[in-house]
């Protein structure tokens, strides 16, 4: 039988009706509801709210197409390190754009940006993790690289004849991505609800959390031990031989800028030691000098095998990650790749050469200007201007190193209680913030303060007067509204 197929004029019609109902006035607005699928919205509430239009950034700052300003607390999405304004880095795209818009690194090719940019990365990571990083794959997002380091370890015990081991451990409220495989890993339900996620090989264990996470009266470094002791015994229930990989954040980020308890990465290494598990940092966050080193892996003491960046790689302007691996890791996969005729694996785009000359200046620019003496200077004055809000009722903790922190909201102040999440006192906090000209995000209840890292003491303090404002209004909600305890 032939399906019936409607006359062209008919199919025309409906097309034109549904646009003409969705571009009303024809504005960036209504085209934006219209056609874009946003990432992590409602989208059914996008279609009544509708989108910020941002137009343009200078320095801290980003201008909607009304002319508002609004300090960036986030860095966009934690990337923004040099803030919005850094035209070096469009004449150094433009330069790279007109000399080689595009390569690839496939089939034994290669550029002149990508051999700069992993001789640089490798330069930076060489000491770390005792023999340090020894070579660079290049991905296009912080998602790709772990998804990336994933694959890898999977190849790398292949290759050593231990096709049993393949179960990667990532923790609770961690954050390592949004492909199949690392949001099998991102540990946050809104990542997996939905998706029919976590899939097979990935295993969960606790998170750091000590303000939240802590039994009665136990010291950090007793909660620290306690945490070694459960992935010790999930090693354990799962059998070590069948365990590949330990996956962690220096500082988780989307989990909520969770800072780990006094002595809890070397507790949790010398487990993974015992059976000779390989530990990759996710230092997408964290790396480039967020905690005042070139990554979070050296402000705690981590001595990881493998590392994912991305982000503040490029300071966000172009996107690029990267995989590094040490050279333990590299010889086994070389090897494995010369029996099977290849190393199967790679992107389109890995290591653009327009998006690696750009990263490779960021690099410069990090080193000329003293970046990460800059944060030592003024991330005190950040974690200082925080601290000031512990005092406040609605505030259960405050924390943070460097140049990232949180501010956590609860409902009994006294006891750490914390609202009932379908009332989204948090996000109420974070939509008051921009009222007030402040873009930030709310991880549940924790307010999350992560700025580029060019920001200075008076923008940091106009930051806080912005967001007192906001906490302030929330408060006055959330008494109003009886959802605090008295």
């Amino acid at each position: 039988m032939v399906a019936r197929r409607l006359p062209q004029d008919m199919i025309r019609s409906a097309k034109m009706s549904r646009q003409a109902h969705a571009m009303s006035g024809n504005s960036p607005h209504s085209r934006d509801i219209a056609y874009a699928l946003h990432p992590f919205t409602n989208l059914r509430l996008h279609e009544s709210r509708g989108p910020v239009i941002v137009a343009r950034g200078d320095g801290v700052r980003v201008y909607d197409d009304g002319g508002k300003d609004y300090i960036e607390a986030l860095s966009g999405l934690w990337c923004t390190s040099l803030g919005f304004s850094e035209t070096r880095l469009a004449d150094v795209a433009a330069d790279a754009m007109r000399n080689l818009p595009f390569y690839h690194q496939f089939g034994h090719k290669a550029h002149g940006p990508g051999i700069d940019l992993a001789e640089a990365l490798i330069g930076l990571a060489a000491d770390i993790g005792g023999p340090g990083m020894a070579k660079v794959f290049f991905t296009n997002s912080g998602s790709e690289a772990n998804d990336s380091l994933l694959k890898l370890v999977w190849y790398y015990n292949n290759a050593l004849g231990r096709p049993e081991r393949k179960k990667i451990i990532s923790r609770v409220k961690g954050y390592h991505g949004v492909t199949i495989a690392t949001a099998s890993l991102t540990a946050l339900p809104h990542v997996q609800t939905g998706f029919d996620l976590p899939i097979d090989r990935i295993l969960h264990t606790g998170c750091p959390h000590h303000y939240r996470f802590a039994e009665p009266g136990e010291s950090e470094p007793e909660f620290a031990g306690r945490l070694a002791e459960d992935l010790e015994a999930l090693i354990q229930r799962e059998g070590p031989e069948t365990i590949a990989a330990f996956i962690a954040e220096p500082v988780m980020g989307a989990g909520g800028v969770i800072v780990p308890p006094a002595g809890y990465f070397p507790k949790i290494q010398a487990v993974l030691r015992r059976y000779d598990i390989l530990f990759i940092a996710d230092e997408v966050i964290c790396g480039f000098h967020r905690t005042g080193n070139p990554f979070g892996s050296q402000t705690f003491d981590i001595e990881p095998d493998m590392i994912s960046v991305a982000k503040a790689l490029s300071s966000g302007y172009l996107p690029i990650g990267a995989a590094m691996v040490s050279d333990r890791i590299y010889q086994a996969v070389a090897d494995h790749s010369d029996q099977l005729g290849v190393f199967g694996h790679g992107f389109t785009y890995s290591g653009h050469p327009v998006s690696a000359a750009v990263a490779l200046d960021v690099l410069r620019i990090y080193e000329e200007r003293d970046v990460a003496g800059h944060v030592r200077r003024v991330g005190p004055h950040l974690q200082q201007a925080l601290g000031r809000f512990r005092d406040h009722p609605l505030v259960g903790e405050v924390r943070g190193v460097g140049l990232i922190g949180a501010v956590e909201l609860v409902a009994d102040k006294a006891t750490g209680r914390a609202f009932d999440p379908a009332r989204k006192v948090g996000p109420h906090c974070a939509a008051r913030a921009e009222a007030h000209g402040m873009i930030t995000r709310a991880m549940g209840d924790a307010i999350a303060f992560c700025p580029p890292l060019v920001i200075d003491e008076s923008e940091i303090d106009e930051m806080m007067r912005r967001f007192a404002a906001a906490l302030e209004e929330t408060w006055r909600m959330v008494r109003e509204q009886g959802l605090a305890d008295a």
